[in-house]
């Protein structure tokens, strides 16, 4: 296991269009546990397809030593699959009932080879991944989309793989899956490269791998680390920036004063030439004899300020574009206490135990409703939003608008630009107030005019929060259904700051701990077995 590595050489690969995504991208990962970050469309997981063989590189190669486990986001499997035939254990299970029952043909032991503890091993692995209820002939259409890919990480473990590559594997479980999924990676001695938003899981690796500009850097230690790293830098790049504007603006400021100063001389010598009534023809040798002087001179300056201005350019580039939103937000404040949500013996769909649900929102309260995944918390945001109506129960609202993001972030007109979509929900701001909001959000110029239907999930996230925390009135209690899924790591930095800057009542599903943690929550709800249960926060792992 310890010879296991990943080695790409000179990896060049386009788009059909001809678009390139890489160009001469070489780097190598050897045994442990690597964390690969960048922001969505930078190609994290075309990388990784690269790496497994599904997709062929246009130049460079790549090389792996040992046996490749590769786990997609999106596992391209059939409904009507069984659970051993996803494992990769279905002949073998077949050959070994055969032989129970008395079956003793050859093609049975040879199927079977050296794997007669396959159904220890299998249910072992299984266990370890909260699946070990699962009977081996059940259907994949009946298991939901966290047990899919828990069940995924199983069949490449079953493989025993030397290599494994894992993308996004935490999205879709929830965090008993993940704490689970984090214990098993936690065993792994082989080389692991896992693309991943999720901080838990990135503090959890022995290296950061950052695919940053058409490059991958290395940074020892986990992501807190990485990030210390990278803060360092961009203090030390913020300096060197400094440092070179001043130097350019002395550079400019001296080579004014030296054309001044030429400029001086020569209006001198003239009228000294004109005083001392020389020959015309040697006044004008002088005269061009200082001109060239000063010619020389003012090259020589503007060299200088060419230079200057490329080693300015050359600082800038080793800064980064953080993308942080800083926003006020008094116009969301909701008095503390206030009564903004009541719900009484709610009933939905044979999702909660009688009598029913009880719920009180009071603002500014701050809420993670947790729970496994199916025990109906986007039900119940539904039912705090009015979207959906109770089966059993009475629920009231306060006065005062209520906002609500669901996973699909469908709340915009696709069709309209993102400044169309901010006139709809706030119609009385003006215009250049509202463009100025929107590069706020990172949507300058031409960016405010964009189709919402062209954008990219940060994107998105960006317009619709635009649109929701400025519309007319301010919502004074938000609801948010998994609004970290699929963000990268700076869009979620992006969600927080915005979270942060909110002045009222909010109620958030997630299993994101260090995203709870970062928008301070200070009151938890867990929804389980049909009732809502008021928690503590998370123990720390």
């Amino acid at each position: 296991m310890s010879d296991a590595f990943i080695v790409c050489s000179r990896l060049s690969f386009s788009w059909p269009d001809d678009t390139p995504l890489f160009t001469d991208l070489s780097f190598s990962v050897g045994g442990g546990r690597t964390g690969l970050v960048a922001p969505n469309g930078a190609g994290k997981s075309t990388l990784l397809k690269l790496i497994a063989g599904e997709y062929r590189p246009r130049g460079g190669s790549v090389s792996v030593g040992g046996v490749l486990g590769y786990l997609p986001q999106s596992l391209p499997l059939a409904g009507d699959l069984t659970v051993a035939e996803v494992l990769g254990i279905a002949p073998l299970i077949a050959a070994l009932d055969a032989i129970e029952s008395g079956d003793t043909r050859e093609e049975h032991f040879t199927t079977i080879g050296n794997d007669w503890d396959i159904e220890e091993r299998t249910r072992a692995q299984l266990d370890r991944l909260g699946l070990g209820d699962i009977a081996f002939d059940r259907a994949l259409r009946t298991l939901s989309g966290g047990q899919i890919i828990s069940l995924g990480l199983a069949a490449q473990l079953l493989r025993r793989p030397d290599v494994l590559l894992l993308d996004e594997p935490t999205n879709n479980l929830d965090l008993a899956a993940r704490r689970r999924l984090y214990d098993v990676l936690g065993d792994w001695n082989g080389c692991l490269l896992v693309v991943s938003h999720d901080r838990a899981l990135l503090d959890r690796v022995d290296r950061v791998a950052e695919l940053h500009r058409g490059e991958v850097r290395f940074y020892g230690g986990d992501y807190g680390a990485y990030e210390e790293a990278v803060r360092t830098e961009q203090e030390a790049a913020e300096r060197t920036v400094r440092s070179a504007e001043q130097e350019l603006k002395r550079e400019k400021r001296e080579m004014q004063q030296a054309r001044e100063r030429a400029e001086r001389r020569a209006g001198n010598a003239a009228r000294n030439l004109k005083s001392a009534g020389l020959p015309r023809i040697f006044a004008g040798t002088m005269k061009r004899g200082a001109q060239e002087s000063a010619g020389r001179s003012g090259q020589v300056h503007a060299a200088r300020v060419g230079d200057a201005k490329a080693r300015l350019d050359e600082a800038g580039r080793a800064l980064r574009d953080d993308q942080r939103i800083a926003l006020e937000l008094p116009g969301t404040n909701v008095p503390a206490g206030r009564t903004v949500f009541l719900g009484e013996r709610l009933l939905a769909r044979g999702l909660f135990a009688e009598p029913g649900v009880d719920l009180t929102v009071r603002g500014p309260e701050r809420i993670a409703l947790t729970g496994p995944n199916g025990a109906g918390k986007s039900t119940l945001l539904r039912l705090i939003s009015g979207d959906l109506e109770p089966d059993g129960g009475r629920t009231a609202r306060a006065d005062g608008r209520v906002a609500y993001l669901s996973q699909r972030l469908d709340l915009l007109d696709a069709e309209r630009t993102v400044a169309e979509n901010l006139a709809a929900f706030a119609p009385a701001m003006p215009d250049a107030e509202r463009m100025n909001l929107l590069a706020r959000f990172l949507f300058r110029g031409a960016r405010a005019h964009l189709p919402v239907g062209v954008l990219s999930g940060g994107e998105l996230l960006r317009a619709t929060l635009a649109c929701v925390l400025f519309a007319e009135p301010a919502p004074q209690l938000l609801l948010l259904d998994e609004p970290t899924n699929n963000l990268d790591l700076v869009s979620v930095g992006q969600l927080e700051g915005a979270l942060t800057a909110y002045e009222g009542a909010f109620v958030v599903v997630s299993h994101d701990e260090r995203f709870l943690a970062e928008i301070g929550v200070d009151r938890w709800l867990e929804l389980s077995g049909g009732r809502l249960l008021e928690t503590g926060a998370p123990a720390a792992e």
